[in-house]
């Protein structure tokens, strides 16, 4: 995808109330960024870093501008938007990049589904054409921040009982005979293996696997940066490790 507006750079100074961040421009001016992150951006907020931020232009909103990349301390670009990891995964599969998911002919998203109250990020389906899959795919996406390494990254940066409440979802969607997915989208340049954070929520690590076991599917993508275009792209598959 191709932000409408340019990415701007800038040095974090801190973040705070969770949805913000003051940040000090090249000029020496100092700007409040809307953080569209409600994690604990372990790693992703440290005071003196480089970050990147597009600005709506919307004089209506409150913060119209809002973060979009950080540099972490091993040099990685990290995107830090998780807004954009449904919509970076919805065009993955749209122009066929997770060949893990082609062949189906509908795309719809926020699909109300299972037991809890939940809605699915990303529902594949058909209607009946020869040769296509014949079940349901339901597809819960989730956005990796944390490296730990120059080429790997776990999840959660936190425990997540949401987190957990979609995998015993994706669970009774296999138990009813549909495909269920779990997409890690990984907006970190350079990782080549995603692995469950078990140090952090153990409870996730064991239920990640315990799903794998009856039958969820674990996919990973890699998110690729190009700040002088200001475009990010879902485009290289990565391994997945649960041992």
């Amino acid at each position: 995808m191709i932000f409408p507006q340019a990415m701007q750079s800038a040095i974090l100074l801190q973040r705070y109330q969770r949805f913000l961040a003051d940040v000090r421009l090249a000029d020496g001016q100092i700007k409040t960024l809307h953080c569209p992150n409600t994690g604990s951006m372990l790693n992703c907020q440290a005071p003196g870093s480089k970050v990147w931020f597009t600005d709506s232009g919307n004089s209506k909103r409150k913060y119209p501008c809002t973060w979009q990349l950080v540099e972490n301390s091993a040099g990685q670009l990290v995107g830090v938007n998780t807004g954009l990891a449904n919509q970076l995964t919805v065009a993955a599969i749209q122009n066929e990049v997770v060949t893990e998911l082609a062949g189906y002919a509908k795309l719809a998203t926020e699909v109300a589904y299972g037991e809890q109250g939940s809605r699915i990020d990303i529902l594949l389906s058909n209607s009946g054409q020869a040769g296509a899959p014949a079940a349901e795919c339901f597809v819960e996406v989730k956005n990796v921040s944390l490296a730990v390494g120059p080429q790997r990254a776990i999840f959660p940066d936190a425990v997540t009982l949401r987190g957990q409440k979609h995998l015993q979802e994706l669970m009774l969607m296999r138990k009813q005979g549909h495909r269920a997915v779990l997409l890690f989208c990984v907006q970190i340049s350079g990782i080549q293996a995603v692995a469950p954070a078990d140090t952090i929520d153990p409870v996730y690590g064991k239920m990640l696997r315990e799903a794998v076991a009856q039958g969820v599917e674990v996919l990973a993508y890699r998110a690729e940066f190009d700040i002088p275009n200001s475009g990010i792209t879902l485009s290289t598959g990565i391994a997945v490790d649960l041992v």
